[in-house]
Formats: C-alpha cells, structure tokens, sequence
C-alpha cells in the first residue's frame, strides 16, 4: 500500500498525517509560508521537526496544501525544500485553499473559507477552484482572521478604548507594553503571528459588549469583503475552517444569518475532510 503524506499549512502551524502505515502517523510543525520561510529555513524546519517522527520511513506522495502557495515562485520554494527530504517520492503542491475546498465540500458545489491567522475563500465547483476573491495578507486585508482580531485588540488597548474592565485584564494578562506591542509588530519577524495571539484574549473575555462587538464586526467585515464578491454565496452553503471560525461559530452563524446565507460545514482544520479524500 503506498504512503501518503498529507500537509494542511496555515501561516502559524503545519498539520501533517502519514496515510498507509500501520498506523496513523500525526505531526504538527510551525508555519511553512513560503512569504515567510526560504527553502533553507524549511529544510531545517523539516528536518528537526518532522523528518525524525517518520524515521525511514519512504514516503510515496506527499500533499502539501499551505498558504502562500498559489504563485509559482512560492510554490517553487516549498516543492525544493520537500525535495531534500523527500527525493523519491511524487510531491505536489497546492495553495491551502484547495486543501480547504477539497476537505469542505468534497466533489459538491459551495463556497469554501478559511478563518484562522489569515483568511481566504473560493468558489468550489466540485473539482476546481473557479472564483477567489484575491487576499491582500494582514497588511491590507485578512478580515474574519486571527491577525485582523488581534489588530483591533491591541488598537483598543492602545488607544485607551477597552473600559476599566477590560483595560485592567489586558494588562494583567500580557504584562506588555506600547514599545514592546510596536517593537513586536514592526520590527520583529512573524508580526501575523504575534497579532493573532490576542484572539485569545477575546475567548477568555466572552460576553463583555466590547468582545462582542469586535467578533461581530470582524464577521460583517468578511462577508461584505468576500462573500458579497461571488454571487454563488446566495446559490450554495458557505462552508468555513480554521480556529477563529471554529472557535467564535455562535457569532459566525448570528451573522451569516443577518446576511441570508446558508452556513454549511464549520470544521476547525481541514484535515479529516483530507484524510477522508486521500484514504
């Protein structure tokens, strides 16, 4: 039976899962964008965290699915870096979307979303990818992510925003400061990263109207950003992956509602939905 590699790459971490051996074979690495990463940097990555879970074992295909992995040069740097460790195997490369679309809505119609530290979406026709709305990363877009979360965070620290309540929360919980937050975001690597970790303080905060508010907003922002582009939104459900659309799912739905679309599937990784299609 041959051995299937599977990758599922977001911008903050790498599921992977070995289809054929014995047993299932269940890894997670860091990001592996290309945005981010050189082949190099991957290489190394690979070869710390991944390669000594697999031992000698031969693997024969590998999957990658992984964000920035839509144009050529990118996926160039990912197919070298796989290379290396995997030099007898069949390696294709695909940007995440289409591992999203393929786990979401298998050979049916639909929308397809990812809501995790970054954001995309598509319209799925059953076997390719016909419509995607471009992304503009978390510079200039990523609404309904993890990172565009995080931004309003920190804005509404920063700019003295949050009430007494939350003000004095944020503050026993990050222990931070304006010249660390800006250090982070404009001078460190891997600012995404950092931003989205702040999702975290809008779980711990569930309830408070400012949370809501911002959950709420981020949603409203997607839809009208993404969703209002493919007139298929109306025609077919709408299905979504990643943590911040699993994890927030009772906003997601109050709002998908308030714009008359159908919500379909809600997984928080595509992965089952991939070891399904690969087994």
């Amino acid at each position: 039976m041959s051995l299937h590699l599977i990758a599922d790459s977001g911008s903050s971490k790498t599921e992977w899962v070995l289809l054929g051996a014995n047993k299932k074979i269940r890894v997670r690495t860091e990001g592996l964008s290309p945005y981010f990463l050189n082949t190099g940097q991957i290489v190394k990555i690979l070869g710390e965290k991944l390669i000594p879970r697999l031992g000698k074992i031969v693997i024969d295909q590998v999957h990658f699915f992984g964000t920035g992995c839509a144009n050529k040069e990118n996926k160039q740097i990912v197919i070298d870096a796989l290379k290396t460790h995997f030099g007898k195997a069949k390696i294709t490369v695909n940007h995440d979307l289409m591992g999203a679309a393929i786990s979401l809505s298998g050979n049916e119609k639909g929308i397809a979303c990812i809501l995790g530290t970054g954001t995309n979406s598509c319209y799925y026709d059953g076997k390719k990818i016909k419509k995607n709305n471009p992304g503009l990363g978390y510079v200039l877009g990523d609404e309904g992510s993890g990172t565009h979360l995080g931004k309003k965070v920190l804005q509404y620290f920063l700019y003295d925003t949050f009430d007494e309540e939350l003000m004095h929360d944020f503050k026993m919980t990050y222990q931070t400061s304006a010249a660390e937050i800006l250090n982070k975001v404009y001078k460190q690597p891997l600012p995404n990263r950092y931003l989205a970790q702040f999702t975290m303080f809008l779980a711990q905060n569930r309830g408070h109207f400012m949370v809501e508010n911002i959950l709420e907003d981020n949603f409203h922002d997607f839809v009208y950003q993404n969703l209002y582009k493919y007139a298929e939104s109306w025609k077919y459900p709408i299905h979504f992956t990643g943590s911040v659309a699993f994890h927030f799912k009772d906003v997601l739905a109050s709002v998908m509602e308030a714009h008359g679309l159908i919500l379909g599937k809600v997984t928080q990784s595509p992965m089952k939905g991939l070891e399904q299609h690969y087994s």
